[in-house]
């Protein structure tokens, strides 16, 4: 519990660094920083793998049921889901290092309907250099980065819709 709490304390002190007006921060993903070939099983045992999504937009939303702001991002991005579809736009919850039985009760807790997939030992956060809680990697439907969320943002805000447009608008990959 020790190393939880001195955990929460890191990241809770790293959201607070973000600058008072906004509780996020965007920045483009270099495109000289490596993406690794992301695999996890969802609540229901399915393997998800991100290149399996190419063709396709894609928000990887990193969360943990500790943190305060995931927790109040979580139903604007289930919203953007909702308005987007899953053939246009795939949001993926990722769960940082908690047992299945934690994140499920947070699901039927909150009426989440989004994939909610494991990173049980933090190893696919670490790959993805997420040190703040909540973090959203923004995919392109040609599978590659195109920005970071650090923060909580609203994913039905006006800021959040121009993100997602953008996105969207990125070329699609070539056959």
């Amino acid at each position: 519990m020790r190393v939880q709490t001195r955990r929460s304390l890191l990241l809770a002190g790293l959201a607070a660094s973000l600058p008072a007006r906004a509780q996020h921060e965007v920045t483009a993903w270099s495109a000289r920083t490596p993406f690794p070939a992301i695999e996890a099983l969802d609540l229901d045992g399915k393997t998800w793998r991100l290149a399996d999504l190419k063709g396709r937009a894609v928000l990887l939303n990193f969360w943990a049921s500790w943190c305060e702001p995931c927790r109040a991002e979580m139903p604007t991005l289930q919203q953007l889901a909702d308005l987007y579809g899953d053939d246009r736009l795939a949001v993926l919850a990722l769960n940082f290092k908690e047992s299945a039985p934690t994140a499920l009760r947070f699901v039927q807790r909150t009426g989440l309907r989004l994939p909610v997939l494991l990173d049980r030992d933090g190893a696919i956060a670490r790959d993805c250099g997420v040190r703040v809680f909540p973090s959203t990697v923004l995919i392109a439907p040609d599978g590659r980065p195109r920005q970071r969320v650090r923060g909580e943002l609203d994913w039905t805000g006006r800021e959040a819709g121009a993100l997602v447009q953008a996105l969207l608008e990125a070329p699609r990959p070539t056959r």
